[in-house]
Protein backbone atom coordinates (compact mmCIF):
# COMPACT_ATOMS: atom_id res chain seq x y z
CA UNK A 1 0.00 0.00 0.00
CA UNK A 2 1.73 3.63 -0.97
CA UNK A 3 1.26 6.40 1.65
CA UNK A 4 -0.86 9.34 0.50
CA UNK A 5 0.10 12.96 1.48
CA UNK A 6 -2.43 12.72 4.15
CA UNK A 7 -1.07 9.56 5.78
CA UNK A 8 2.87 10.41 5.22
CA UNK A 9 4.79 11.33 8.08
CA UNK A 10 7.46 14.06 8.36
CA UNK A 11 10.00 13.39 10.27
CA UNK A 12 12.11 16.21 9.85
CA UNK A 13 11.85 20.12 8.57
CA UNK A 14 13.26 23.14 8.91
CA UNK A 15 13.68 26.44 6.96
CA UNK A 16 17.02 28.19 6.74
CA UNK A 17 15.26 31.49 7.25
CA UNK A 18 17.73 35.06 7.52
CA UNK A 19 18.90 35.32 11.49
CA UNK A 20 17.64 39.05 12.64
CA UNK A 21 21.62 40.10 12.91
CA UNK A 22 21.99 40.00 9.19
CA UNK A 23 18.84 41.87 8.07
CA UNK A 24 20.42 45.73 9.36
CA UNK A 25 23.70 46.10 7.31
CA UNK A 26 21.82 45.34 3.63
CA UNK A 27 18.63 47.57 4.80
CA UNK A 28 21.48 50.30 5.86
CA UNK A 29 23.34 49.72 2.76
CA UNK A 30 19.90 50.17 0.79
CA UNK A 31 18.73 53.44 2.97
CA UNK A 32 22.36 54.85 1.85
CA UNK A 33 21.46 54.34 -1.97
CA UNK A 34 18.43 55.55 -1.83
CA UNK A 35 19.90 58.72 0.13
CA UNK A 36 22.38 58.99 -2.74
CA UNK A 37 19.48 59.19 -5.46
CA UNK A 38 17.06 61.48 -3.27
CA UNK A 39 20.05 64.28 -2.88
CA UNK A 40 19.98 64.59 -7.11
CA UNK A 41 16.31 64.68 -7.55
CA UNK A 42 13.61 67.02 -6.35
CA UNK A 43 10.00 66.26 -5.57
CA UNK A 44 8.51 62.59 -5.85
CA UNK A 45 11.98 61.04 -7.00
CA UNK A 46 13.65 62.04 -4.33
CA UNK A 47 11.22 59.61 -1.39
CA UNK A 48 10.66 57.36 -4.55
CA UNK A 49 14.09 55.28 -4.22
CA UNK A 50 13.12 54.59 -0.11
CA UNK A 51 9.82 53.14 -1.46
CA UNK A 52 11.33 50.79 -4.07
CA UNK A 53 14.79 49.64 -2.48
CA UNK A 54 13.88 49.08 1.43
CA UNK A 55 10.71 46.47 1.04
CA UNK A 56 13.05 45.30 -2.07
CA UNK A 57 16.13 44.50 0.30
CA UNK A 58 13.59 43.33 2.86
CA UNK A 59 11.73 40.36 0.30
CA UNK A 60 15.00 39.61 -1.18
CA UNK A 61 16.60 38.95 2.34
CA UNK A 62 13.68 37.05 3.03
CA UNK A 63 13.71 35.28 -0.12
CA UNK A 64 17.36 34.09 0.39
CA UNK A 65 15.69 32.59 3.92
CA UNK A 66 13.21 30.90 2.66
CA UNK A 67 15.22 27.52 1.70
CA UNK A 68 13.47 23.88 2.78
CA UNK A 69 14.92 21.02 4.61
CA UNK A 70 12.71 18.06 4.97
CA UNK A 71 12.64 14.38 5.22
CA UNK A 72 9.16 13.64 4.71
CA UNK A 73 7.47 10.26 2.40
CA UNK A 74 10.76 8.63 2.39
CA UNK A 75 12.18 11.33 0.95
CA UNK A 76 15.38 14.07 1.72
CA UNK A 77 14.35 17.46 0.12
CA UNK A 78 16.97 20.39 0.00
CA UNK A 79 15.58 23.47 -1.60
CA UNK A 80 14.52 22.32 -5.10
CA UNK A 81 16.16 19.35 -4.65
CA UNK A 82 14.67 15.68 -3.46
CA UNK A 83 16.28 12.14 -3.42
CA UNK A 84 14.76 8.88 -1.86
CA UNK A 85 16.05 7.95 1.35
CA UNK A 86 16.83 4.22 0.14
CA UNK A 87 19.45 6.07 -2.29
CA UNK A 88 20.99 7.19 0.57
CA UNK A 89 24.42 5.97 3.01
CA UNK A 90 26.26 7.34 5.67
CA UNK A 91 25.47 10.28 7.42
CA UNK A 92 27.65 12.77 8.74
CA UNK A 93 27.71 15.80 10.84
CA UNK A 94 30.25 18.26 10.32
CA UNK A 95 30.68 20.72 13.06
CA UNK A 96 30.60 24.46 12.34
CA UNK A 97 34.73 24.72 13.15
CA UNK A 98 35.14 21.92 10.78
CA UNK A 99 32.85 23.52 8.01
CA UNK A 100 35.41 25.82 6.37
CA UNK A 101 37.59 22.52 5.53
CA UNK A 102 34.31 20.73 4.11
CA UNK A 103 33.78 23.50 2.17
CA UNK A 104 36.67 24.09 0.90
CA UNK A 105 39.78 21.32 -0.25
CA UNK A 106 37.26 18.47 1.16
CA UNK A 107 34.60 19.32 -1.52
CA UNK A 108 34.04 17.13 -4.46
CA UNK A 109 33.07 19.42 -7.49
CA UNK A 110 29.95 16.82 -7.82
CA UNK A 111 28.84 17.37 -4.49
CA UNK A 112 25.16 19.00 -4.30
CA UNK A 113 25.28 21.55 -2.13
CA UNK A 114 22.71 23.86 0.01
CA UNK A 115 24.67 25.86 1.80
CA UNK A 116 23.71 29.33 4.01
CA UNK A 117 26.72 31.04 5.21
CA UNK A 118 24.43 32.45 8.24
CA UNK A 119 24.12 28.57 9.23
CA UNK A 120 26.93 27.08 10.52
CA UNK A 121 26.60 23.14 11.26
CA UNK A 122 26.24 21.47 8.29
CA UNK A 123 25.28 17.53 7.48
CA UNK A 124 27.10 15.20 4.43
CA UNK A 125 25.37 12.43 3.33
CA UNK A 126 26.42 9.57 1.22
CA UNK A 127 24.68 8.80 -2.35
CA UNK A 128 24.76 5.16 -2.86
CA UNK A 129 22.89 5.49 -6.38
CA UNK A 130 25.88 4.12 -8.84
CA UNK A 131 23.92 5.89 -12.09
CA UNK A 132 23.79 9.10 -9.71
CA UNK A 133 27.22 11.13 -10.91
CA UNK A 134 26.82 13.12 -7.16
CA UNK A 135 28.98 11.52 -4.40
CA UNK A 136 27.45 13.29 -1.88
CA UNK A 137 24.29 16.37 -0.51
CA UNK A 138 25.82 18.85 2.00
CA UNK A 139 23.43 20.59 3.59
CA UNK A 140 23.33 23.63 5.82
CA UNK A 141 21.08 22.94 9.21
CA UNK A 142 20.56 24.03 12.64
CA UNK A 143 19.37 20.90 14.21
CA UNK A 144 22.35 18.24 12.30
CA UNK A 145 21.61 15.83 15.13
CA UNK A 146 17.89 15.71 14.38
CA UNK A 147 18.30 15.63 10.52
CA UNK A 148 20.95 12.98 10.63
CA UNK A 149 18.27 10.91 12.57
CA UNK A 150 15.51 11.46 10.21
CA UNK A 151 17.53 10.60 7.43
CA UNK A 152 19.01 7.05 9.21
CA UNK A 153 15.50 6.08 10.29
CA UNK A 154 13.85 6.79 7.13
CA UNK A 155 16.48 4.66 5.37
CA UNK A 156 15.50 1.64 7.64
CA UNK A 157 12.27 1.83 7.31
CA UNK A 158 12.52 1.25 3.30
Amino acid sequence: MSETAVTATTTFRERLYVTWWIWPLPLLAAALLAAEVHMGFPGVRSWLPYVILLPLTAVLIAKMGSTRVEVADGELRAGDAHIPLELLGDVEIIAPEDRRRAMGRELDPAAFVVHRGWVKPLVRVRVTDPEDPTPYWVISTRRPDELAAAIKSGETRS
